[in-house]
This record gives C-alpha cells, structure tokens and sequence, in this order.
C-alpha cells in the first residue's frame, strides 16, 4: 500500500524515483491509467532517464507520495516503455484536455487530476478545473492562497468527481463529462450547441449523435450553418429525416437549403409526405422575403364556429406548434377576414362565435415582401406576430418575433437560404 491518503498528479510529475540503494532511477513523466472496479488505476508510471522511457509497475512502488517515490525494481532491470495510442496516459491524454461543465453548461480544462490510496492501489478520483490546480501546476498554490487571503478573496477547490467522466469517443484520448440522457434533454438547445461550438469537431459531432431526436432537432437549429451541414453529413438519411422532421418548417428549410439538391431530396423523400411538401413549399422562396420567413405552423378557423369548439380545436392543434400568440379567423373562400389574442378568446361567452370577437383591421405581408418592410411593419405596430397572405387574402404562413430578431442580426451572422 505505497499511497496513503492523497495527492495530485503536478505533484508528482519530474520527481525522481529511487530504488532501495537510494540511487536516482529517472524523472516522473507519465502515469498510465486502467478501468478499475469503481474507479480507475493507476497501473504503472512512465519515467525518463536519458531520455529514454522506462515503465514501473505500481506494485514494484514502496513509497509513494509527493515527497519521495522509491521502488524495488533496480536500474539494470528497468523494463523500457513504448508510447501506445490504445493507453491512456493521464499527461497525454488528459491533463490540460477539455470536459463538459453540465452544471454550467460550458467547457472547462482539465488542470490536474486528484489520486487517492483505495484498497491497495491508487485510484484516480477527482479532476481539478479551477484556479487552484493552475497554481498547483506551477508550484505557488500555497503563495498563491497567502496572497488571496490578503484581499479577503478565497481560493475553492474546484473539484469534479471521476464518477462523472467518461471516454467521448471510442478511443479512450479525451474525456467528457457524463450527462444522462434525461438530464441533457433538460439542458437549453443553446447551451448544448454553445457546448458543440467549443469542442473539435468529431468530439462535437459524437456529442451531438448522444441527443434524442427532439433534442437533437432544437440544437442543430442553434448551430453553425457549416456545423449544421457537417453533422447532416455524417449520419445516415433516416436518421437525419427524422431530426428534420422534428423541427419546424421553417427551420427544416433554412438547413436544407444549404445541403446540395440531391441530399436536400433525399432526406425530403424520406419524411412524411405532408411535412415534405410544407418544407419544399417555403424552399421556394428567397429567405430575405415574407414568403422565405414565415412559418406554416399556425391556427386558423372559421368565423362560424363558436368560442367552446375553437377551445376543443385549440387543445388538440396546438400540442404540435412551439409558440401561440392568436388565433386567425377565415371567412368565406378561406379568406383571412380576422384576428382573436388568446385572452380573448377564453375570456368571453364560450356561446359566442369567433365573428363576434375578432378583430378585423389586420396588418399583413405579401410573401414577396422584403425583410425590410416585414421589420418596419412589425416596428411600427409592436406586433409579435404578423400573417402573410396571397393576392386573394388567404393566409399563407405567419411570421413571429423571434423570425424578425433573426433579421435584425448583422449580415455576417445570416444564414443566406438558396432557392431551389
């Protein structure tokens, strides 16, 4: 049992090993680590004499801690050490590494790692994110605490167990932070692809295939234009039609639009008919119009029905729409003749018909409106929503607030949609 009680891995690295005469074996390089029972070991350590790389088994360690290490094996049985990418080596592979903060929705740095004396062996239980574990590193953390102290500024331990890692990818060469799945579909589609944005690419990618399909739907809409297509490319059509499918239209066209035709009619053939022709019917137009803004997610009934039906139609259409702010009213033709706020609407006599409640003097777009004129007129008259309409009246699709702050973004954040 060599280790009793705790250190740290900078506390140990360059120190010399020396065997039971007391002559220096080599520097502390590296530790290679294995899966343990509940944690993971350490199973040998790497050091360099002459720079040339020996491996020393844990067992053959008698004294082990951050003042002095020493083993029985002597230097004319130094077994050498060949680097292999199938270790993990906690220098190589995990110090100064990137994890996922799910607490905090954000990426932080791997500045040392705790070991522990468990059972006979040492366990590597904890890793240091915070400032102490920079200041470890360079040898200060006790000067460093002195001199916080004076200003009345405390120096935590920022710790993360080593319950909570796991391989990102299936080499173990880099490390993430465990986040069931429950608790990931919890987390905000921005911080998820925020998270995405921060990582290298393929470990970005392997996050993002860890996502159910909702989730995964309401990320990728807040990635990247070239993420988005890259993680697109990766997975296969079904999978990809199925986050597709998940995603409002407007989304859906806005991504599609910069895949290439043949991809773009793929996945398009693959998601229900009725999906697949809302979608293609917005890729029809330019994304700088009404037409290429709105959604055709939107409730519409006719003037003649009553306030207790359209409550009953309300309650069932609207589990498939992300955001309500009216309901619209259709007249004869299926024109758009009115407009009712959803205070309206459960306010009033539940006997009285829609025509009784509505207002008429509705403010519209044509859906070859610029995004100007659709900014200026949601401006002007502080709307939230605003329907498009064609040459006869009836209703189109609708644009809400959240479309227009998408266009109020500076030109080099647009996503420019190809017509098709």
């Amino acid at each position: 049992m060599p280790l009793v009680g705790e250190i740290f891995l900078s506390e140990i690295l360059k120190k010399p090993v020396f065997d039971q005469k007391g002559e220096d074996l080599g520097r502390i390089r590296d530790v290679v680590v294995v899966k343990g029972i509940s944690l993971p070991d350490l199973e040998s350590i790497i050091i360099e004499r002459k720079k040339t790389y020996y491996c020393l088994d844990y067992k053959s360690l008698t004294v082990f801690n951050k003042r002095i290490i020493t083993t029985t094996q002597t230097k004319d049985n130094l077994p050498h050490y060949e680097r292999y990418e199938q270790d993990l080596l906690a220098v190589r592979d995990i110090l100064d590494k990137q994890v996922v903060d799910i607490n905090g929705a954000k990426v932080v740095r791997v500045n040392d790692i705790k070991i522990e004396g468990y059972n006979g062996n040492a366990v590597f239980v904890a890793i240091d994110i915070g400032m102490r574990g920079i200041l470890r590193r360079f040898g200060i953390e006790k000067k460093g605490e002195k001199f916080l102290r004076l200003f009345r500024i405390p120096l935590p331990y920022n710790l993360i167990r080593w319950d909570y890692l796991q391989p990102l990818s299936p080499r173990l060469t880099s490390i993430s932070l465990t986040m069931p799945q429950q608790m990931l579909s919890k987390m905000h589609p921005a911080d998820l692809a925020e998270i995405i944005n921060s990582v290298s690419r393929e470990e970005g990618a392997s996050f993002f295939h860890r996502l159910d399909v909702e989730s995964a739907a309401e990320t990728l809409t807040e990635l990247q234009p070239e993420t988005q297509l890259e993680i697109l490319a990766s997975m296969d059509t079904e999978k990809a039609a199925d986050i597709i499918e998940e995603m409002s239209p407007d989304d859906a066209a806005d991504i599609l639009s910069d895949l290439p035709a043949n991809r773009t009619q793929e996945i398009l053939g693959t998601i229900e008919p009725e999906d697949a022709d809302n979608i293609a019917e917005l890729l029809c137009h330019e994304q700088d119009t009404a037409g290429g803004l709105m959604n055709i997610e939107y409730l519409l009934y006719p003037e003649s029905a009553t306030i207790a039906e359209t409550i009953g139609y309300f309650r069932e259409d609207s589990k498939d729409i992300d955001t309500v702010y009216h309901i619209y009213v259709s007249g004869e033709q299926d024109r758009l003749v009115g407009v009712i706020t959803l205070k309206d609407l459960f306010l009033n006599d539940p006997e009285l018909k829609l025509s009784d409640i509505m207002e008429t003097n509705i403010k519209s777009l044509r859906p070859e409106d610029d995004e100007d004129v659709v900014a200026a007129m949601v401006s002007k008259y502080n709307l939230v929503a605003i329907p498009v309409v064609n040459d006869e009246q009836r209703m189109m699709g609708l644009i809400t607030v959240d479309d227009i702050i998408d266009q109020m973004l500076p030109p080099s954040a647009k996503r420019k949609r190809k017509k098709i």
